[in-house]
């Protein structure tokens, strides 16, 4: 299981990249992250929501709500353009990372 610290770092690319794919809405969103990462990290509704509403309050994605035959309405995110040039941006800085990280480690593992 990933620490809850380091999924709340990746929650911003995580979810602007499960958006880029498509729109979805919150349980798909918590579903798919669940299946993508092999049940290593885990999202609830408490955690998840709040993340949506900053990123639609920052610009990063627009939601509309769904009618469907007998269904309940769903809230439906998609990314925006601003989002897309953000997902980019975020993808760097986690390559970025990545790499000081494996240079770390490559380090330690020759001592």
């Amino acid at each position: 299981m990933i620490p809850k610290n380091l999924t709340a770092a990746s929650t911003k690319p995580i979810i602007l990249s499960i958006l880029r794919q498509g729109k979805s809405y919150g349980y798909l969103i918590i579903k798919n992250i669940k299946e993508i990462s092999g049940g290593k990290m885990t999202y609830s509704d408490g955690m998840l929501y709040p993340v949506l509403h900053n990123l639609e309050k920052e610009g990063f994605i627009q939601s509309e709500w769904v009618m469907q035959d007998d269904a309940r309405p769903r809230k439906y995110y998609a990314i925006t353009e601003k989002g897309k040039k953000e997902l980019v941006a975020e993808r760097e800085h986690w390559v970025q990372v990545n790499a000081v990280l494996n240079a770390l480690w490559q380090l330690e593992s020759t001592k």
